[in-house]
C-alpha cells in the first residue's frame, strides 16, 4: 500500500504523458509512437510504467477508442488513477463509454470533436468527480438549450467549456430540466384501481 501511495503522489505532481500533435488515428499506436517530451519528465515505477494521471491526446485524427483500457494498462503504473483527459480536436463521433469506467476522472475535454447527439452526454453522468468538460467546436453545440442540457445531466460541473458554472446556470439547467425532460412513469397495480 506504501509503494502505491508513494506513486499516486508523484504521479499527481507530474506532467501529462503527451501525444499532442503526432498524427495518431488508432490508440494502440500510442504503444509505439514516441510521447512530447516535456520541460519536466515523468518518472516512472520499478515496472518502467509511467507515474502520471493525466493524458494528452488532443490534435490527432483519433475517431475511435478501441483498445483505451488496454493502452492505458501498458503505459500506466495506476490507470485507475487517470483524472485528466484531453481528447480535443479529435475526429469522434461519440463519447466512448470507455471513458465512464476511469471514475477518477475530474477533467475531460472533447472539444472540437464530431459528437453529433446530446445525448451522448448522458454517459458522463455516471463520473462521480468529474468537474471540468468542454464540448464546445461540436455539432451539439449548435442544438437547442446546449449548456442547460449539459448542466442538467451533470450538476457537479464548476467548469463547462472553459466557462465558470454559475448559481444562476444551475438555477437555469434546473428549470430547463423540469420543463423538457417528461418524469418516468409509474406503473399502477391492478389492485389499486
Amino acid at each position: 500500500m506504501s509503494r502505491r501511495w508513494d506513486c499516486c503522489k508523484i504521479s499527481l505532481q507530474a506532467p501529462p504523458l503527451d501525444y499532442s500533435f503526432r498524427g495518431i488515428s488508432f490508440i494502440q499506436d500510442l504503444l509505439t509512437e514516441e510521447p512530447r517530451a516535456g520541460p519536466k519528465a515523468i518518472k516512472r515505477s520499478p515496472d518502467g510504467k509511467l507515474l502520471t494521471q493525466a493524458l494528452r491526446l488532443n490534435n490527432n485524427t483519433i475517431n475511435e477508442l478501441t483498445d483505451f483500457t488496454s493502452a492505458m494498462e501498458q503505459l500506466l503504473e495506476h490507470p485507475d488513477e487517470l483524472s485528466w483527459v484531453d481528447l480535443s480536436f479529435n475526429d469522434l463521433p461519440t463519447i466512448d463509454p470507455v471513458l465512464t469506467t476511469y471514475h477518477n476522472l475530474r477533467a475531460l475535454y472533447l472539444h472540437g470533436n464530431s459528437i453529433q447527439s446530446l445525448s451522448e452526454v448522458d454517459k458522463l453522468a455516471g463520473l462521480p468527480r468529474l468537474r471540468t468538460l468542454t464540448l464546445h467546436g461540436n455539432p451539439i453545440e449548435e442544438e437547442k438549450g446546449y449548456r442547460s442540457y449539459v448542466l442538467s445531466v451533470l450538476p457537479h460541473l464548476k467548469s463547462f467549456d472553459f466557462s465558470g458554472v454559475t448559481k444562476q446556470d444551475r438555477s437555469t439547467a434546473a428549470i430547463w430540466r423540469r420543463m423538457h425532460v417528461k418524469p418516468k412513469k409509474v406503473k399502477k397495480r391492478l389492485e389499486d384501481y
